[in-house]
């Protein structure tokens, strides 16, 4: 029976130990794809870094957007800012950027209503310390929330986060904060719904080019 007994318990360590390494965190199979990437074509040093969420992901032509400019695009999925945190050394620190433009914190909010604006600040506090820890020089842009009609109930928490990742990156050297918020608002501070795919999440072209012309001054040549 003891010998059955240890059977047994062997067997269950063994299915737990098989599923644990089948559980993957949020967004792993995009960082491997990068590292695929990388590990072919790794990309040069001192590039412009893109890093955050789908808003870049589907921004694929980008460094058309910005000729001038060497663009390197590491936007992933639906990404939080709490995932680009966890896959900070491989989006960000792998690459030894000149420069680093963030774009995340609106899926933060999306995810659970229970989520605060203090919350979100909070996250990109950390992220931005992170970075600073890493990196004393390199320059860091903060793109503002964008107001998507299809997240129109939340655009007040992501305007309120938006005025405090201002003030707070006001304070920091070598920190910017980029306002598109604005630019994509009607005169009712409605969204425009026209720079928007069908989803009234993602931007399409026309989006992309009210971007491009806010974005681009703050570009290091």
């Amino acid at each position: 029976m003891k010998g059955i007994y240890n059977s047994i318990l062997f067997f269950l360590f063994a299915a737990n130990a098989l599923q644990a390494q089948q559980i993957k965190p949020p967004f792993w199979d995009d960082i491997q794809k990068f590292k695929k990437q990388d590990s072919i074509n790794m990309p040069a040093k001192n590039k412009i870094l893109f890093v955050g969420s789908s808003s870049f992901t589907k921004w694929t032509d980008v460094q058309s957007y910005f000729p001038s400019y060497p663009i390197l695009n590491r936007g992933f999925g639906g990404s939080s800012l709490t995932d680009v945190i966890r896959y900070s050394d491989e989006v960000i620190f792998n690459y030894h950027p000149k420069q680093i433009i963030i774009y995340c914190g609106d899926n933060d909010f999306a995810a659970n209503d229970s989520v605060t604006v203090d919350t979100v600040v909070s996250r990109f506090k950390q992220l931005f310390a992170i970075i600073r820890n890493h990196y004393k020089k390199v320059p860091v842009a903060y793109i503002s929330i964008k107001p998507s009609p299809s997240r129109q109930r939340l655009v007040p928490k992501f305007e309120e986060a938006n005025n405090q990742v201002k003030k707070y990156l006001h304070k920091k050297r070598k920190a910017v904060f980029i306002d598109v918020f604005h630019a994509m608002l009607n005169t009712d501070s409605t969204p425009i719904k026209e720079i928007f795919t069908e989803d009234n999440l993602h931007m399409n072209a026309k989006g992309y080019a009210i971007w491009q012309k806010i974005i681009e001054p703050y570009l290091l040549k």
